[in-house]
């Protein structure tokens, strides 16, 4: 019994001694581990905001175009306009007569 109570604390010390050191390495391990993912994560924003720039540029040619386009339109419709109207005129004017 004797022999029992003094091996006992020292096998629980050496157990503790050993945990410390295995919490100690993964505790490292886990800090590398977690500088790796920072810096991927770093370089996966850096090219998503390069890629929002290029969709940003893009959106803006496009709204050029479109504005452009839509003012083309208008301008023919407005002018297709006046000539089916000026034809619908004459054509009312002959009925009348």
């Amino acid at each position: 019994m004797e022999t029992l109570s003094a091996i006992l604390p020292i096998l629980l010390y050496i157990a503790a001694i050993v945990l410390l050191v295995v919490l100690i390495i993964i505790g490292i391990r886990v800090l590398g581990m977690l500088n790796r993912v920072d810096k991927v994560l770093d370089d996966v924003e850096e090219k998503v905001n390069s890629v929002n720039n290029a969709i940003s540029t893009m959106n803006k040619a496009v709204s050029g175009i479109a504005s452009i386009s839509d003012t083309v339109l208008f301008g023919i419709t407005s002018a297709a306009s006046k000539v089916f109207n000026k034809k619908r005129k004459d054509e009312e004017d002959k009925v009348y007569e």
